[in-house]
């Protein structure tokens, strides 16, 4: 089939064509009522396309309820989707399906009806003339027509050739559906599409989706790395300890941190299916015992300092401190084995201070840069609007977290 000949193949040019149809109905219905109407001249039908103006540009600025209709009506019929065979989305069409928000809207709604008004008496004209001229042309193949049908084409004569062309007016008309339809489409998506505040709404929506994924990535990173640092490093200490006693405490420290990070990807995942079951709660600072006590099952010397109230961090604090902590010890077990570790949790009235600090790893160049975890304890410091260092000081490598609490 040549390439020309595709469109007329696709079940959305035929609703475009029907959706230029319907934008006639109004006038339709104005010229049925209208008196003494009975063989309408051009100049009438002119008319009859020109009156419903007012009334369509007042529904359009008093409903702000028409852009919703106008959009959805459009998004099923002048774009590709279940009902046609061509590829494409209905969502995807750039069609807005909200009230007028704004006397813009309005005033987009008002333009886009007299539009499709206007362009739904020319398709429905257009197809009343070439839709007749072919059935003129049956009737010409056999006689001459007895009355005139009023075309605005010229037939020709009585002959049988005639026949041969009744196929062109039908192409012809088909050809301009299709020009027709994808103009009005293009002034749907112009017309019709989302406001810059729809857009601004939209844009921060997909931001908050983003910030979301890389929140959750950061704590199943977070959750899941620690627990297998753990699993790795009290597997391999019972293995070289070949003590029945150590490797029983070994199993059970990797027992307690499997149970939590399970409990953490639990939770990731109702978020993630959204099923209506309450998520279970994140942990905090005040379960930072815990995570200490799994550092120690796995040989390294945590020591602890603690000064100020834990427990009275706001949520948000808490929360992140404790993936930062978490990362930051994780980090320790993984690149630096059981080593001592200083850790100083300290709450004044203004801000929370976490400091890891433990002893540099033998052998390796040391560049402070880091891996995806410290660039996440650096960007969750950011987010709460604080700060963080990590790197290596004093013979020591260090991890500095600064967290503003109001």
């Amino acid at each position: 089939m040549p390439r020309f000949l595709g469109p007329l193949t696709h079940a959305v040019t035929y609703t475009r064509w029907l959706h230029l149809l319907i934008g006639a109905a109004v006038p339709l219905m104005g010229a049925f009522i209208t008196p003494g109407l009975r063989s309408p001249s051009l100049v009438d039908w002119l008319q009859i396309a020109l009156q419903p103006i007012p009334l369509v540009v007042a529904a359009s600025l008093l409903l702000p309820s028409l852009r919703r209709a106008e959009g959805l009506q459009a998004r099923l019929m002048l774009f590709p989707g279940q009902h046609a065979r061509v590829p494409g989305d209905q969502d995807d069409s750039g069609i807005s399906v909200a009230p007028s928000a704004s006397w813009r809207d309005r005033g987009r709604t008002a333009l886009w009806a007299v539009l499709r008004l206007e362009a739904g008496c020319a398709a429905g004209y257009v197809t009343v003339q070439f839709l007749g001229t072919a059935l003129a042309l049956v009737g010409a193949a056999s006689s001459k027509p007895t009355e005139d049908p009023g075309l605005l084409l010229p037939l020709p004569g009585p002959n049988p050739a005639n026949a041969l062309l009744v196929p062109v007016p039908v192409l012809v008309l088909l050809g301009v559906m299709v020009v027709a339809g994808r103009l009005m489409t293009s002034a749907a998506q112009r017309l019709l599409g989302p406001s810059p505040v729809e857009r601004l709404a939209a844009l921060e929506e997909r931001t908050e989706q983003l910030l979301e994924r890389n929140r959750i990535a950061r704590e199943l990173h977070d959750s899941i790395g620690h627990a297998l640092t753990v699993a790795v490093v009290q597997a391999g200490a019972a293995r070289a300890a070949a003590d029945p006693g150590f490797t029983y405490r070994a199993l059970g420290a990797i027992e307690e941190t499997g149970r939590a990070a399970l409990e953490d990807l639990e939770r990731v995942l109702r978020v993630l299916r959204e099923d209506g079951q309450p998520a279970s709660r994140r942990p905090t600072l005040a379960d930072a015992g815990q995570l200490l006590d799994s550092a120690r099952a796995s040989g390294a010397k945590v020591d602890t300092e603690v000064t100020g109230p834990l427990e009275r961090l706001p949520g948000p604090v808490s929360r992140e401190a404790y993936r930062m902590l978490q990362e930051a010890l994780t980090n320790v077990l993984r690149h630096a084995g059981p080593v001592p570790v200083r850790v100083r949790l300290a709450v004044d009235g203004t801000a929370l201070e976490v400091d890891v600090r433990n002893a540099l790893p033998t052998g390796g160049e040391v560049t402070g840069r880091g891996g995806s975890g410290l660039r996440g304890i650096r960007e969750r410091a950011t987010l709460l609007g604080g700060r963080a260092t990590t790197g290596p000081r004093d013979g020591e490598w260090q991890v500095h977290v600064e967290l503003p609490l109001g």
